[in-house]
């Protein structure tokens, strides 16, 4: 596990607040003032991840205000981009005024004031998102070009801005499992995900590294991978012309991001673990196996006994019994 986690139950409901607040305050530039301070519910995980940190939080209503006090007193020179799951938002930032709901993402920074609020103070309805701070100097791309990204709506329903979405939630759901050695790596593959999608969103592709774009790339393969693990029909060849690229390059760019796992050889391990995680599952006892084997992309009951039999050294059946 990495990062700091908060639970507003842990603490007394006099220090609730203050606590939350000291947590969220590492990384968010800014005076956090709630109408529920007395009576504060709120719960929070903090990845750090080499220079960058990731929050998970759902918190009962409260504003982040950055001062223009605030900005001249002190400016840590942070981004901070929030992915919003659940509630409404309201932001003033960089002379625009938006409104967010669910799964939109706006950026702010910290150079500049900021009001970032719950559109209803007093309505007692959790908050809930995933946060991302990091460096603005990590971001490749012009100052005065991200300006224009400011305060606004971001889309992240397609492209990249969609696959940036689902690593952050991805990132959230895994933050228990998550080792200390992960760290660096995963706060890598993020900015490179965040600079490929504010270089696409400002149309500045080409200001990219050549080795950015090549990770961002092995990430929507991945990403593409993993959505489609239950076809039987997924295969090098088909992976690669979704992506428009040789199959000499798909392999290339795959070995050196798995450190010599094969694209077919990452493709079964990973249906593998899917058809072990469901057979592990009480609640599919009464599934078939070879309903199971089906739902990971194993037409044939004799190819997944196999390959299961040589990861686990036991056939799918005795698994499950040992398991279930």
């Amino acid at each position: 596990m990495i990062g700091t986690s908060f639970r507003s139950e842990d603490w007394p409901a006099e220090e609730r607040f203050d606590r939350w607040r000291e947590l969220v305050g590492r990384t968010r530039s800014s005076e956090s003032v709630s109408a529920h301070a007395a009576d504060f519910w709120g719960d929070i995980r903090l990845l750090e991840l080499g220079p960058v940190t990731v929050m998970r939080m759902s918190f009962l209503p409260t504003r982040f205000r950055r001062s223009p006090e605030m900005v001249r007193r002190s400016d840590p020179e942070l981004y901070h981009l929030t992915l919003l799951l659940d509630g409404e938002l309201g932001l003033e930032h960089a002379g625009r005024n938006s409104r967010f709901g669910p799964h939109d993402l706006h950026l702010v920074e910290s150079s500049r004031p900021y009001d970032l609020g719950p559109t209803d103070d007093c309505e007692r309805r959790a908050v809930k998102g995933v946060g991302v701070d990091f460096p603005r100097a990590l971001l490749p791309l012009p100052p005065h070009q991200v300006h224009e990204l400011l305060g606004q709506g971001l889309p992240g329903q397609e492209g990249v801005g969609a696959l940036l979405a689902e690593f952050l939630v991805g990132l959230a759901r895994q933050a228990e499992t998550l080792q200390p050695a992960d760290a660096r790596r995963l706060g890598t593959v993020l900015l490179d995900l965040l600079s490929a999608w504010f270089a696409q969103l400002m149309d500045m592709e080409a200001a990219l590294s050549p080795e950015t774009r090549q990770k961002v790339t092995v990430e929507r393969i991945l990403a593409f991978i993993r959505q489609n693990l239950h076809d039987p029909e997924l295969t090098p060849p088909v992976i690669a012309a979704a992506h428009h690229i040789s199959l000499s390059y798909l392999h290339r760019i795959f070995q050196q991001r798995s450190q010599g796992e094969t694209v077919a050889a990452w493709i079964r391990n990973r249906r593998l673990e899917g058809a072990r995680r469901d057979l592990a599952d009480p609640s599919l006892h009464g599934t078939p196996i070879h309903a199971i084997a089906a739902r990971w992309g194993f037409l044939r009951a004799s190819d997944f006994t196999r390959a299961f039999r040589a990861i686990h050294g036991q056939s799918p059946r005795e698994f499950r019994l040992r398991t279930v």
